[in-house]
């Protein structure tokens, strides 16, 4: 057996690429309106992929990281992509990041802080969804805020809309997204967290992980530094 076929028979057995996608994370997949395709870094990536291997390719779409995962246990997905989170190396392999994003928070108006640097004051409730890389790094790091574990990023909105936490937890461009759509919101400057987005794969999958660590690194090698110019 070729290494390419061991890397298929890992993440392509059936013929096809079943690729786990974020659709919460706009900054890295979204829907084109004009297409009506997904594009952005994550489909490029799954895409480059799928045509090393010669395979089909199908996006398997999810509201948020904490359903990628959940769906990990029913098979649903072979490579899934989400942030390379130490909490989550028991129970995947995952590549050299493609990309990074900012987590901040989306606040009131009328709250008077304005920076995302300020925002680990006494009394203040942060909502964030329980399973996402950055609510990890929160707990890690707040030393007088709360978290408010919720079930998804959407779910951290709703409780701020209801008044019922001081701020909500989650990537830039998923919030920037939500100030539009929510009148007396803002989002603050700066950043509590970048991060790193790769590619995973279930442990077992030992050839897949060697074969996408090659693979983003040969994209980091086509633009130094420039890791979504590497992507087009």
């Amino acid at each position: 057996m070729t290494i390419v076929d061991a890397v298929r028979f890992e993440i392509a057995a059936t013929g096809t690429i079943r690729a786990a996608v974020n659709m919460s994370n706009a900054a890295l997949i979204r829907w084109d309106e004009n297409t009506g395709a997904l594009v952005g870094p994550s489909v490029e990536i799954a895409k480059r992929i799928g045509q090393e291997l010669d395979r089909e390719l199908s996006f398997i779409r999810y509201e948020s990281a904490a359903n990628i995962l959940s769906a990990a246990d029913a098979g649903e997905w072979d490579i899934g992509f989400i942030a390379s989170d130490a909490s989550r190396t028991d129970r995947f392999s995952f590549s050299p990041p493609y990309a990074s994003v900012d987590a901040t928070y989306l606040v009131p108006q009328a709250l008077a802080i304005q920076r995302a640097d300020e925002v680990d004051t006494e009394g203040i409730r942060i909502a964030s969804a329980r399973s996402a890389a950055y609510t990890r790094q929160l707990e890690r790091n707040l030393k007088k805020a709360s978290v408010l574990h919720v079930d998804s990023p959407s779910a951290a909105l709703d409780v701020l809309a209801r008044q019922e936490c001081d701020a909500a937890a989650g990537l830039g461009q998923f919030l920037h997204n939500a100030a539009d759509r929510m009148k007396g919101f803002k989002v603050l400057d700066g950043a509590f967290s970048r991060i790193p987005q790769s590619v995973a794969v279930k442990k077992h999958a030992i050839s897949a992980s060697a074969f996408l660590a090659d693979l983003i690194g040969r994209l980091h090698e086509a633009a130094p530094g420039e890791e979504e110019a590497a992507l087009n």
